[in-house]
């Protein structure tokens, strides 16, 4: 099923996620519908708090992004051909390598993106969708994904990097998306 993304503005997105229990009510569903919605909305990864749940899981498919590279672009980032993968009560162990600007955008924040400053490599430890417990390293465009979904789980937004004065800049955009004043090719729910 596919269920409506949160808009920027409300509470949940500034919430930090709580870990869930494989009894979970509903688990399986929930994350199949995270992947449905996701794809709808041309999402190449989607948190928990973005479809109003407050909990430590998010859903990242970066293989996507290679299927539908241009041939120029290709073998420019270390972490080709990507993964889709469910990462439930993640934690980050380490951040490693060079900070590096790319273009972010955010379902939650439709119609904004700006260069976000990010480290090229990421250590996690999480558990998969079966509760298995694993420890793993991402890189390149994988790991600016994981770290910007991550960042949801924490109540953060890629917005929160941007200098004050740029910030500034886009305030009227962002509070027109609080209000419901934007147009998006998805589903979306609008603070009250």
């Amino acid at each position: 099923m596919i269920l409506p993304i949160v808009a920027y503005g409300a509470e949940i997105l500034r919430t930090k996620g709580k870990e869930i229990t494989p009894d979970y009510p509903n688990l399986s569903k929930l994350i199949a519908d995270m992947w449905e919605t996701m794809y709808a909305s041309s999402g190449v990864g989607l948190a928990a708090p973005q479809i109003n749940k407050d909990i430590r899981l998010f859903v990242v498919d970066s293989a996507q992004i290679f299927e539908n590279q241009e041939e120029d672009e290709k073998g420019k980032y270390p972490d080709e051909p990507g993964i889709k993968q469910v990462f439930i009560n993640a934690r980050i162990k380490e951040l490693n390598g060079e900070e590096w600007a790319y273009n972010e955008g955010c379902l939650s924040i439709p119609k904004i993106r700006e260069d976000i400053m990010r480290n090229e490599t990421v250590t996690l430890s999480y558990v998969d969708e079966n509760f298995v417990p694993q420890e793993k390293t991402f890189n390149g465009i994988t790991a600016r994904i994981i770290l910007h979904e991550y960042d949801h789980i924490e109540g953060k937004l890629f917005i929160d990097y941007l200098k004050p004065l740029k910030k500034k800049m886009l305030r009227g955009k962002l509070d027109d998306i609080s209000k419901g004043k934007v147009r998006a090719d998805y589903k979306m729910i609008f603070p009250k």
